[in-house]
């Protein structure tokens, strides 16, 4: 999935949306999902924080 690409969701949970910075892919998870699954990367940003 691009990087400029919002996924709609379920916004009544916890959960928070993480990006990987290796691959763009974007998961649902309460805190930091660690490795990524599709390309192994460890670095994923909280969607709903500030990148600067």
């Amino acid at each position: 999935m691009p990087h400029d690409q919002d996924i709609e969701g379920d916004t009544s949970d916890i959960s928070s949306e993480y990006e990987c910075l290796q691959c763009g892919r974007i998961v649902r998870a309460e805190t930091n999902p660690g490795e990524c699954k599709e390309c192994g990367s460890g670095d994923f940003q909280n969607r709903a924080k500030s990148v600067e």
